[in-house]
């Protein structure tokens, strides 16, 4: 078995590929589940964000664990694989570490993706599919990303998606305070985004949700109001800044919604952030005029920019990471050694129980306690000694110089000895 990582993000695949193999909260342990029962797979976790789904195994065939995230989606192999990454094991762990140290974002220096590699892991551990190699690598990668984000300049000045979305308004409206925003969604990215437009002081903010309870919470944080998703329809004419993330699987904002709000408008222009994956609004409502249509990628491109002062850690990050991957790849070898030393100790300690209960024996029968003891002490010698020496007696010319160093080596013989 080895460390593999394999997957799509943002570098091998478009948005309209990535929505159709994300992995919602819901369905995360039991997938991890189905990958490990059916599959030759010891370990497994999965990130998966609006930018990436990549999974990362302890697994013997590869090939097979690969099949099993088309399978899992119900898509055809050869529609998603040429779109794939596959790297095994050193590759793998460099490509975990640089991805949470973000170096693989879509935003360079970006740290939420931190946050999404504890939230894989705590749902490897509650699938049980979290063994030793993995929760080594995890552990591991969150000291890189501390050391990297700490050490360097990486962070500096980063542009998140919440304040790109901002950015792009202010590039199409004038003053944010005179517009009426609609966040749709009650996660983490649609709260970091009205905390940016908040510094806007826009003119209105409204959230919607499946629950109210959780829109009620960022409503009274940011002073707006609440509304259902069954009153949309009826409410989305009225703002100017459509800002939307949620988990839904399919779009919740058709073209026919968009129409009805604009002719309501009498056809004033409404921007429209979709960060979801997949997206919240249908692809066709970017072809109706009087729409600005921008998804996570537009924001990704936005946000790239200005990025010098980042751009100049990056290979500093990248040192500190490929020390930390040696140090790992180090570990991981000496772990393939362990049966072997388990394996040496358990030998002799059969030699040494044999001598002891041989000694033992004679001293109940009333030997001399030191003349049992010289005996044991030179059985356990010869015991331990038989195999070397039987090696190097029986080694050919061309082995047994190799094999004299190794055990000068081993038992630290100098050459006078």
């Amino acid at each position: 078995m080895e460390l593999f990582a394999f997957g799509i993000n943002h570098h091998t695949a478009p948005l309209s590929l990535r929505e159709q193999v994300v992995f919602s909260a819901e369905n995360m342990v039991q997938a991890l589940r189905d990958l490990v029962d059916h599959n030759p797979v010891k370990e497994a976790a999965i990130i998966s964000t609006c930018n990436r789904t990549e999974i990362y195994c302890h697994t013997a065939e590869p090939q097979q664990a690969m099949h099993w995230l088309a399978n899992f989606h119900q898509l055809k192999a050869h529609h998603l694989e040429p779109h794939m990454f596959q790297l095994p094991q050193e590759r793998a762990v460099k490509h975990a570490f640089r991805v949470a140290s973000g170096l693989d974002s879509m935003v360079l220096g970006e740290p939420q993706i931190l946050g999404q590699f504890k939230s894989a892991v705590r749902a490897a551990e509650s699938a049980g599919t979290l063994g030793l190699l993995l929760n080594k690598l995890f552990q591991r990668t969150f000291s890189v990303a501390k050391a990297v984000r700490s050490e360097t300049d990486i962070g500096a000045s980063t542009v998140s998606m919440a304040s790109a979305a901002v950015k792009l308004a202010e590039r199409i409206y004038p003053k944010i305070a005179d517009q009426n925003v609609l966040f749709i969604g009650a996660g983490e990215m649609i709260e970091l985004c009205a905390t940016h437009f908040s510094a806007q002081h826009p003119k209105h903010a409204t959230f919607a949700n499946r629950t109210l309870e959780r829109a009620q919470l960022l409503a009274d944080r940011f002073r707006g109001r609440t509304i259902t998703f069954n009153e949309l329809a009826s409410q989305l004419a009225g703002h100017d800044i459509i800002v939307t993330c949620t988990a839904s699987t399919l779009p919740i904002i058709g073209k026919g919604l968009i129409e009805s709000a604009l002719r309501a408008r009498k056809h004033r222009p409404i921007l429209i952030i979709d960060l979801a994956v997949p997206r919240d609004v249908e692809a066709e409502v970017e072809k109706l005029d009087d729409v600005f249509l921008y998804t996570v990628d537009d924001l990704g491109r936005l946000a790239r920019e200005g990025l010098d002062m980042r751009h100049s850690a990056v290979a500093q990050a990248e040192a500190i990471i490929e020390t930390q991957v040696g140090d790992f790849m180090q570990w991981m070898d000496n772990r393939q050694l362990v049966p072997t030393i388990r394996a040496l100790r358990d030998d002799a300690e059969r030699m040494r129980r044999h001598e002891l209960e041989r000694a033992m024996h004679r001293l109940s029968h009333g030997e001399d306690v030191t003349q049992v003891l010289e005996q044991m002490s030179h059985a356990l010698t010869n015991k331990f000694l038989h195999a070397p020496t039987h090696a190097l007696n029986h080694a050919s010319d061309e082995d047994r110089e190799q094999l004299v160093a190794m055990l000068r080596r081993l038992h630290q013989l100098k050459h006078s000895e």
